[in-house]
This record gives C-alpha cells, structure tokens and sequence, in this order.
C-alpha cells in the first residue's frame, strides 16, 4: 500500500534559521515518522537574508524538499516580501497543482497569501487542507500601522483569511487570544485546536555557565548577562529594553545581548551605535547546534509582545527560554498569552512598554537576586515545559489533527 503524501508549502524551512521553518521541519519528521511519504515546496534563498542560497533538491530526516528560484528577497520592507511571496506562489500552486499522490496540503502563514493558493489547489486535487495560524495579517500591518483597516490590501487580506477558514478541514493556532481573533473573523467551531509552538528540545540543554563555551567565547565569565534571542520584530518593540541600557551603561556587571534578525534588528543597532550602548551586544542568529551554549549563556531572557499584538503574534522565544530553565522578563501587556505563562508559573517578571524607569529598576534588582532565587525560577520554567508543553507532546497532537483531517 502507498504511504499518503502530505503536501507542505512554505516559503522559510532547513536549514533556514527561522522559527516557522524549523517547526514545520519537526513537523514534516514527525509525519514522515508516522508512515507518510512529505513533499516540502520553499524558497532557495534564506529568509531573513536572501544573499544565502540552498540546494534546490534535498532530502532531510526523510522529507523531500524542493527549494524554488526567484521566491523571496529578504525582508527588508513590505513591498519586497509581497513581491517575492507572489513569486514563489506562482511556483508552488503549479508545483502543488502536479504532485503524485497528494493526499493532503499543510500550510502556514508564511507567505501570507499561501493559504488561498492552498485551499485552490485542495479543491483542484480534492484533498483536505489543514491551516495553521502562526500569525494574523491584516491585523499585524494595520496595528504597525503599514495599511488602514478599510483600504483595498486590508479587504483582500481578510477576503484570503475567509477563504481558508472556511475551507480548513482543521485550523491550528497557537493561543486563547489567536483563537478568538480566527472566531471574530469566521467561526470555526470544532475544527480549531489550540496548543503553542513547541521549543527545539533536541538542540537544547542546560548548560552551566562554567562549562559554557559561548560565555568563554564572548567575555561573560563575570558578566549578568540579560539575552533576547530570536527574530527582532517591530510588533514587539525593544525601545524600552534599550532605554534602560542607556541607563545602566555605567553599571559594569549587567550586559544585554540581542542574537537573531528581523526588520527590528536596525533599531537595536542604531541604539547600540548611537547612544554608545557599551554594554550591548548584537549577535545574528546562531546555529542551530549551538543554541543550547548560547542560550544557556543568559542569567534572564527577555521576550516582548506589542501592546496591540495579543491574539495577532505569539513570541514563541520564551519556550527557548523555559527549555534552558532560564527566568524571563517580558516587556508588554497584561493579559496575553506571555503575562499567563509569567504569572501561572510564576517564572519571571512584567514591564509595561514605555515604563522605562520601572525596567531600570526591575532590571537593577534582578540582577542582584541570590543565584539560587534565579535558578529556583528556571526550575520551574522548566518543569513547566515538560509537564504542559513538551515537544514530543506538541508534535503528537500536531499530528493526530493532520491524521484526523485526511481522514
């Protein structure tokens, strides 16, 4: 009998360093490991920076993938991603439209418009669709403020968010406050499961500081080291993490680390240049089999969420951050999904956006902390990762709804 074929399309998968490649790439194993034969359609070049380019066939832990040219060109504004997204769906929906054996298509939101092209396809092949909302557009460039809520591109992004919602045999989201927005816009009823994106367990481990060759590596050896790693988005602003750098510079114990990309990363940069911020230090993203010493290296990561981005984006760092059992001071509103997680495990602290005297003094205290009052914290991080959110856990229900939607 011929193993069903699960159809992936996204724009970002491995060894691209972005988040949403790499937990389709667990994905994809994961139904691979399940007995199906998967087909990934992606991009050739890198996401964050298109001057990286991969091999245009591959096959990793099983899965196929087929890398497409002329399908993105970085993210460096808007325009450019819209361009290189309806590139690479023009590709993919023929690529899509002539796959052997489709069983199934899985998409995300990466192109935005991939959704629509997935569901013409399902209909063209008759298959079943399964969406999964990492994001929500238009509501993320409405709330930065790129487009109005009444203008043609905001219409048409609602129009594709129809479309899917209501095609989707199955539709994934990642938080209470995600999937209320989904049910605002269509109800989907009990086609919707709701769990987060699980962190790289497999690529993390604790490491103590002592034996961390990323603290050797960088000079941290008698450093309080404060870490935000992962994409530096503008719907998660770090100006007040960075006002309270300004304020601590003269303090030389306390060094904040910023590690990742995204169109965020040129304010931290500009910061850094133009305040003289000597006490901090801007990392691209790391290797994947590195990231356990790199986040490992931090004594508290800092996650952020927007204030109008609750149920629009979901920061899934902090699961990087409880993976290492490491504390986390979030920067953003209350109540989201971060301020929950903080509050319920009680494994870190809360600024408001713009309270930077509050941050200055937060931080000045944390940094003060016994370390077993932190590592205590960490503790629990931890163990409320392994009880609630675990990979293996996650990956399993992920794959029990794609089961449950082929039928």
């Amino acid at each position: 009998m011929k193993p069903k074929t699960l159809l992936i399309i996204s724009q970002v998968y491995v060894p691209d360093p972005a988040s949403v490649g790499q937990h389709l790439a667990d994905s994809a194993a994961e139904m691979v490991s399940r007995g199906w034969r998967v087909v990934v359609i992606t991009s050739r070049r890198g996401y964050d920076d298109p001057s990286v380019r991969y091999a245009p066939r591959d096959v990793i832990n099983g899965v196929e993938i087929v890398r497409l040219p002329l399908s993105s060109f970085g993210k460096k504004s808007i325009p450019v991603r819209l361009i290189g997204g309806v590139m690479f769906l023009l590709q993919a929906f023929l690529r899509g439209l002539f796959t052997p054996g489709l069983s199934e298509i899985f998409v995300s939101t990466s192109p935005p418009m991939c959704p629509p092209v997935a569901v013409l396809i399902g209909k063209l092949r008759r298959v079943p669709v399964v969406y999964w909302a990492m994001d929500l557009n238009p509501d993320q460039m409405i709330m930065l403020g790129a487009i109005t809520k009444d203008s043609l591109p905001a219409r048409v992004f609602n129009l594709f968010n129809r479309i899917i919602l209501r095609n989707a045999k199955a539709v994934i989201t990642l938080d209470r406050f995600m999937a209320q927005r989904l049910n605002d816009k269509v109800p989907v009823g009990n086609r919707m499961a709701v769990f987060p994106p699980w962190a790289h367990e497999d690529h993390l481990a604790v490491v103590r500081h002592a034996d961390n060759p990323f603290r050797k590596a960088h000079k941290l050896e008698d450093k309080f080291v404060f870490m935000y790693s992962g994409n530096m988005s503008i719907a998660s602003p770090l100006t007040t993490v960075l006002a309270a750098a300004e304020k601590l510079r003269d303090d030389p114990r306390i060094v904040f680390m910023f590690i990742g990309g995204g169109l965020g990363k040129k304010v931290v940069e500009a910061a850094i240049r133009d305040k003289g911020l000597t006490n901090a230090r801007l990392l691209p993203y790391q290797p994947i089999d590195q990231l356990k010493n790199s986040l490992s290296a931090a004594d508290v990561h800092l996650v952020a969420l927007g204030d109008a981005m609750v149920g629009v984006i979901h920061p899934c760092k902090i699961y990087g951050a409880m993976a290492v059992a490491r504390p986390v001071l979030m920067f953003g509103p209350a109540p989201s999904h971060l301020s929950e997680l903080i509050d319920s495990g009680r494994i870190g602290w809360r600024v408001s956006h713009g309270d930077t005297e509050t941050a200055t003094r937060v931080i000045r205290e944390i940094a003060t902390l016994p370390a077993a009052e932190l590592e205590t914290m960490g503790g629990r991080a931890k163990a409320m990762l392994t009880e609630r959110y675990s990979r293996s856990k996650l990956l399993g229900q992920l794959g029990d709804a794609l089961e449950g939607a082929a039928g």
